[in-house]
Order: structure tokens, then sequence, then C-alpha cells
């Protein structure tokens, strides 16, 4: 039997009362075959086999501990070549102890002997991992890796909040962008950014080719265009799409009084309603595969547009009022009830407020009572379809990105007021879309390279 074939111990006991089974039962001549084939699978002494045979098969427990194979010494040097290497596993450490160990005697970090050579040469992984584990225990935490911090002095200016679950004022609204990638994320494609209001539940939604700051602000100016109250809180997650140079410099010339806040890392449930929202509100609807052109994107952006007008005036959403914590008992553990106030919809919420503009509110009253939301639901269905059926980008074909821009004009043109068509809520038409692409490309392409 080879090195590589033999068994190990508990394979052998194992092996051995199973074949007990068949021996015991079997008369002398098949006894003797037995015999023949445990000592050429196991390897053992024919006598050997017999004693274990008529014997017990249970192992007995060690009566004399074995001695140290291992002295202070191999933990000595342990510590020194497990610092050299950066504290990486056993696995890759064992079989280098006994180079590294010769290039640091060399630099007068270790003083070495044959003896332990010897050691550090034969020593296995397991004995090592047991080792480090010992001899790290009483040590204080091992150093990490660090690599440079990316968040920026202006990122750290921004505070690490919770919007609460009983804000009553609207305009505190969390933020947060779904990707379209597919199965890979590789090259350009759609991501949609969403908005939820927190108090009244009020949603906003637009696709982007990319997440470059051109079509970023874009949605953003869109946004506001169409938001019927004050921003009052911008909360998105630390994406850089919504931290960075150009972003900061967007929110103090365009909005200068909007709160910027985010959440913490690796906490999604500081974004809790607008995480939820990303799968009832696009998820649900778009699905996951890719989506990378701008014929997808026009479509996605007309089906934004119908569900903005479907959800926010014709869905009823719940509201937490209050969170009961019912104590435990022997055999109950501790929970929390939650009661939810009336179902209304966000437009009827913001109506509550006085965050709305009377003449606004009128306006939008208008355009619920013109609206048939069975004919309208019908009209998000087929848009789902008609983007569905669009083809995905060609291979190697770049996709202007110019063309997926809807905002009308900029915040800054025109008025004294930073939101001179704060209010307008004209729909933004393809017509529109398309004269406004047409208008600022070569500007937009001018700011751009300069």
């Amino acid at each position: 039997m080879t090195t590589e074939d033999k068994m190990t111990t508990d394979e052998r006991w194992k092996y051995l009362r199973m074949m007990k089974k068949r021996y015991v039962q079997a008369s002398r001549a098949v006894k003797g075959q037995l015999l023949d084939e445990m000592e050429a699978v196991t390897g053992l002494h024919r006598k050997s086999l017999i004693r274990r045979m008529n014997g017990s098969l249970h192992r007995k427990p060690r009566c004399r501990q074995r001695q140290e194979s291992y002295g202070p010494e191999v933990d000595d040097a342990l510590r020194v070549i497990y610092e050299s290497f950066d504290y990486i596993c056993a696995d890759r450490l064992t079989p280098n102890l006994v180079w590294m160990t010769r290039h640091l005697a060399t630099h007068g970090e270790l003083v070495t002997t044959p003896a332990l050579l010897a050691q550090l040469g034969q020593v296995s992984i397991s004995t090592v991992k047991r080792r480090l584990r010992r001899i790290t225990q009483d040590q204080p935490r091992l150093p990490r890796r660090r690599g440079r911090k990316r968040t920026s002095k202006q990122l750290r200016a921004v505070p690490m909040v919770r919007i609460p679950w009983n804000e009553q004022e609207p305009g505190h609204v969390e933020v947060d962008l779904v990707h379209h990638s597919g199965p890979t994320a590789s090259g350009e494609y759609i991501c949609s950014s969403q908005w939820i209001d927190v108090a009244t539940g009020w949603s906003e939604r637009a696709a982007t080719l990319g997440r470059s700051y051109l079509v970023m602000e874009d949605a953003f100016i869109c946004f506001l265009l169409r938001l019927p109250f004050p921003l009052v809180e911008f909360h998105p997650d630390n994406d850089s799409v919504f931290f960075n140079n150009h972003m900061f410099r967007f929110w103090g010339e365009t909005v200068p009084g909007v709160q910027l806040s985010r959440s913490r890392p690796y906490h999604k449930n500081d974004n809790r309603f607008v995480e939820q929202k990303n799968f009832t509100l696009i998820r649900a609807y778009v699905g996951y595969q890719r989506l990378d052109t701008v014929a997808q994107t026009l479509a996605l952006n007309h089906l934004y547009d119908k569900m903005w007008l479907y959800y926010n005036f014709f869905q009823p959403v719940l509201r937490l009022e209050k969170k009961i914590i019912v104590p435990g008992d022997n055999v109950h553990p501790t929970r929390v009830t939650r009661r939810y106030d009336q179902a209304r919809t966000p437009f009827d919420r913001l109506c509550a407020t006085d965050a709305i503009l009377p003449e606004h509110q009128h306006q939008l009253e208008a355009l619920r009572d013109h609206t048939n939301p069975r004919q309208l639901r019908q009209v998000i269905y087929d848009q789902i379809e008609l983007l569905l059926s669009l083809p995905g980008a060609t291979p190697d074909v770049r996709e202007d990105v110019y063309r997926t821009l809807r905002a009308p004009g900029r915040l800054s043109e025109g008025g004294d007021s930073p939101f001179p068509f704060r209010f307008d809520r004209t729909p933004i038409s393809s017509d529109l879309c398309t004269s406004h692409c047409r208008e600022h490309q070569p500007r937009l392409q001018r700011r751009d390279q300069g």
C-alpha cells in the first residue's frame, strides 16, 4: 500500500467496526478470507487484526500525553516570520518558513540553528495554525492593511444621519440609484435615480444612460422642476455619483438652502424607504435585465412619467403612526407592534400640509380629475412591453448620451428666484427633449472638453 493510499486512524477504526459485524457471524473459512481482506486494506498485521476483532473497537483515551515536538524557539521564530509576511494565513506561511528564516538571519532579525531549520522544515500547516492562534491571543489586535481613504474633506463634512420615520415636514427625501446592468457591469448602461419623500411617500424617478455628472444633473433638474414642494433635505447613500466636486457645486449654486446628509456605510436601513421602493416601483416593473441604449432610456423615462402620475395620485400608501414594544414572557419574546394610519395617496398627504401652494394644488387636482387611472394603468403595462421589446446596444457602437437629456433649461436662467420653473407641471415631451438636445449639445460638449 502506497503512502497516498494509507487510511487515517479514524478511517481505519471505522472500517474495522463495519467489518466486525461480518466477522462475528462468519464461519472459520470465511473469517480467514475476511482477515486477508482487512490485512490488505488496512496494512495491519494479521495477529493485530484478530485481537481487534475479538476485543473492543472503541478507542481508549490517551493515558500519557505526547511530548512537545517543537520548543519555544519555534514560537519565537514564528512571531518574527509571521510579522515579516504581514500576517498571511498558515497555508501560505508554512511552505516558506525555512527560506524566510535564513533570509531574516542575514539581516540580523533571527538567530538560526540547524535544529530550528529542521523543525521549521517539517512542521505541518495544522501545527502552525494552532501555534499562531496561541501566540497571538495575548497580543494586541493585528494591524490591518488600509488603503487610501476615499472620503474627501467635503464628504466628511456631510453628516451621517437617519431621517426619522415619523418626520412630518415634506421635503426630506431619500435618494438611491438602481443599476440596470444585467449579469455584467461592463460598459455603459442605464441607471434609475429615485427620490422618496419620507413624510408623504411622494416618489420621483428618472432613467440616465450612465452615471456621469452630465446626466445626473439633467435628472436632478427634472426632479426639481416637477417637485410640488420645496426640497429641504437630500439624503442618499455614500455613492460617489451623489458626492463629488460637480455635485457639491450643483447644490451650492442651484439649491443653496438644501441640507445634505448621508447614510452610514453598509447600513442600508438608513435609507429604508427608498430601498423598499427600489423593488416595488422599479424592479417589479423593469426587472433585472440589461438596458443600455438611448431608445431604452427614453422609453423608460416615458414609463416613469406615467408612473409618477399613477403612484402619486392614485396609489394609497400607509404610514407608520407609532411603535408599541410588547414585553416578553416565558413563552413569547419581546416584540414590536406597529400601528399604521389610514391609507391615503401621496398627493392627499401633501395637500394636508402647508408645503404646497393653493394654486399649485388646484393645478394638480385638475390633472388628477382629468386622468382615468384604469386607462393609465394599461398605458403603463403597454409601455413596459414596448421597453422590454427594444433591442440592446450593438457591440462597438457608442450611444449618444446627449439624446437622453430632458431638462428644458437651467434653473439659473430667468427671474430672481432660483426656481423659475419649479411649479410648472408641463410634461416634458419628446419634441422638447429633441430640440433641447440639439440646442445644448454643442455647449455641453464645449463644457465637458473645457
